[in-house]
């Protein structure tokens, strides 16, 4: 047995921990200082067993959405009610967080491979590759599936089943696969206002000022047994607000807004 502790993908756990915590100290007046984050639904957290939870959300950047997730669940497990305040709550981080990204994404430059040493399940979307969709879809890469079966033994995943920072995209299929076959706790995450205080990336902030949204919603109601993969994926869209009927209560201005900005915000409750 060696020495150095590490994760089933071959992580040194201390490295891990160490950046998490840099990355969390860098970035929190992002959310607590120039924004704010609205959060609701950190008891549901505290609740959660060890292993074998998946997060389902909706996305707007590509990486400041999972930083929040971590802020959140880390303060939250360290009794934090509905806020990041004081951030000391990193310092011994929960270590067996993951989330599914893009391969292309996570391997886009430097810092993209440092973020994903800190829990990124790199995985090859079928549908997309440099940002275009492709006619002929591939097959999955069965050692993608595998390392979320093996994440999701070891602790809490994210992902995010649209595959896409754009609104109200169809819910991949995927997803709903993975629950029916790892029959996992599934906590829906609605998030808002990061469009509008980050890039595309979710590395620079744009805008000061902008309420930033987090709601985790009860676990979601599955038969994994009766349930099919189209009931799964209705769910799941329902769950993080992304299905098709939403679009009919956004006010028609900010849906004419949202077309000038080739994005549709997400509605706030």
């Amino acid at each position: 047995m060696g020495l150095i502790k590490r994760n089933p993908f071959g992580h040194i756990l201390f490295v891990k921990k160490g950046l998490i915590r840099l990355f969390a100290l860098i970035t929190h007046r992002r959310y607590r200082g120039f924004n704010e984050l609205k959060i609701e639904g950190s008891e549901i957290i505290r609740n959660l067993p060890e292993r074998n939870v998946l997060f389902i959300s909706n996305h707007q950047t590509y990486f400041a959405d999972v930083v929040a997730m971590f802020h959140v669940f880390n303060a939250s497990l360290k009794g934090r009610e509905d806020s990041i305040k004081n951030v000391l709550y990193i310092w011994n981080p929960k270590l067996n967080i993951y989330y599914v990204a893009a391969k292309e994404t996570m391997q886009a430059g430097l810092l993209p491979r440092i973020l994903a040493y800190a829990g990124a399940i790199s995985v090859e979307r079928t549908w997309r590759e440099k940002g275009v969709d492709v006619v002929e879809k591939r097959d999955v890469n069965p050692c993608d599936s595998e390392n979320i079966k093996i994440a999701l033994e070891d602790g809490w995943v994210i992902t995010f089943p649209q595959g896409t920072t754009k609104a109200f995209k169809p819910v991949r299929r995927g997803t709903a696969h993975i629950i029916k076959q790892h029959r996992p706790i599934v906590i829906p995450i609605v998030i808002d206002g990061f469009r509008r205080s980050f890039d595309k990336k979710g590395l620079r902030m744009k805008k000061k000022g902008i309420l930033q949204s987090f709601i985790i919603k009860e676990p979601l109601d599955i038969d994994y047994d009766n349930d099919s993969i189209d009931d799964i994926v209705e769910k799941v869209e329902f769950a993080i607000e992304q299905h098709p009927s939403f679009l009919k209560v956004i006010p028609i201005e900010e849906l004419k807004e949202a077309e000038e900005l080739n994005t549709i915000r997400q509605w706030e409750y």
